[in-house]
């Protein structure tokens, strides 16, 4: 347990180094939709991050795919048109 928040703490901790190096930069220059474009991505990452680190299971595009098509392929197999 105790290494699962070390390792969300090292990603919190370098998400913060990130945005200290590339924020003020932007803030500088006006660049304001580029940095709501880069703290949506940068909160993204960090919870995905955070989650892998937790060991927590993360859905695929493929299972969400699988789970819309599961009742068709299911009626199909009932129908006896696949096996």
């Amino acid at each position: 347990m105790l290494s699962h928040m070390v390792n969300v703490l090292g990603i919190i901790l370098i998400a913060a180094a990130i945005s200290l190096v590339e924020v003020p930069y932007m803030w500088k220059k006006r660049l304001k939709k580029e940095l709501w474009v880069f703290f949506f991505l940068l909160f993204f990452a960090v919870g995905i991050g955070c989650v892998k680190a937790l060991n927590w299971l993360i859905p695929t595009p493929l299972d969400w795919i699988t789970a819309v098509y599961r009742p068709f392929s299911d009626f199909l197999t009932y129908m006896g048109l696949i096996r």
